[in-house]
């Protein structure tokens, strides 16, 4: 009985990767704004699996690689090949090499997951998960669908891609979402989440770019006052250390590395 447990996780990892591939194949068929929705469609399907998997037991080893390699479509190649089509393809070859450094930062940062493990108490990211790397460049294509009915200043366009996949790569740390909230730090979380989500309830388009950016950029302000204050070594110098035992999927942990 306990192998079907497995079904009901791997149906929302199934159908983040139909996502993903629905995606691109809106991208070809010249819907951007709807391959974009898709992409944060398949964040949602993410952020779900993972309870899922913990509230019916069917947690395993299988389940975490197979939604790496649902993660790597919906929000390492999808997100790609939508701003590509955008703007990157009128750079030519350059325009594609900047599409597969972030395909392959993307596909690093979620190995690097399945086979390390932080050994900070906090168990925060270690760099930008890969669905907040996404959920940035396709919700900033929405908003600017949303005021300008077109792509406007598509230049920040191409400096986000290439500063997500810097992130993606690096050891900047990023708060995932508590599992308790029994903590003063965990409660304030919890307010800050909680603001957020009613914020995306009453508008989406125009929300959704704003606070991912925040986010992004908290961590990487935080980052840089470590390092100004504790030193390059400090900041760079965290520990990871194999995994011995693979731990349950957390709520929060989007692409769950």
């Amino acid at each position: 009985m306990n192998g079907y447990r497995g079904i009901f996780p791997g149906v929302f990892t199934m159908g983040n990767a139909v996502c993903g591939f629905l995606a691109i194949l809106s991208v070809f068929d010249g819907q951007i704004v709807d391959a974009c929705w898709l992409v944060i469609f398949a964040g949602f399907l993410d952020a779900l699996d993972g309870k899922v998997a913990r509230l019916s037991g069917g947690t395993s080893q299988f389940g975490v690689e197979l939604d790496s390699l649902a993660d790597f479509l919906s929000f390492g190649c999808a997100p790609a090949v939508i701003v590509h089509s955008l703007k990157l393809s009128q750079f030519g070859k350059w325009g594609a090499i900047i599409s597969i450094v972030y395909i392959m930062a993307a596909a690093y940062r979620l190995a690097r997951y399945n086979v390390m493990a932080d050994t900070e108490e906090k168990r925060d990211f270690v760099g930008l998960p890969v669905p907040m790397a996404a959920g940035l460049l396709v919700s900033a294509i929405i908003f600017a669908y949303k005021i300008w009915g077109g792509l406007e200043y598509s230049e920040y366009l191409v400096t986000m891609i290439v500063v997500c996949a810097f992130l993606m790569v690096s050891q900047v740390q990023y708060d995932s979402v508590p599992e308790r909230f029994d903590n003063r730090n965990a409660r304030i979380k919890l307010g800050i989440i909680l603001t957020a989500a009613v914020a995306l309830l009453i508008s989406p388009r125009l929300m959704l770019f704003p606070l991912l950016a925040l986010y992004i950029l908290y961590g990487m302000s935080r980052e840089l006052y470590r390092l100004f204050t504790g030193g390059y070594e400090k900041v760079t110098g965290r520990q990871l250390v194999r995994r011995k035992h693979r731990p349950e999927k957390r709520l929060g942990d989007h692409e769950h590395h």
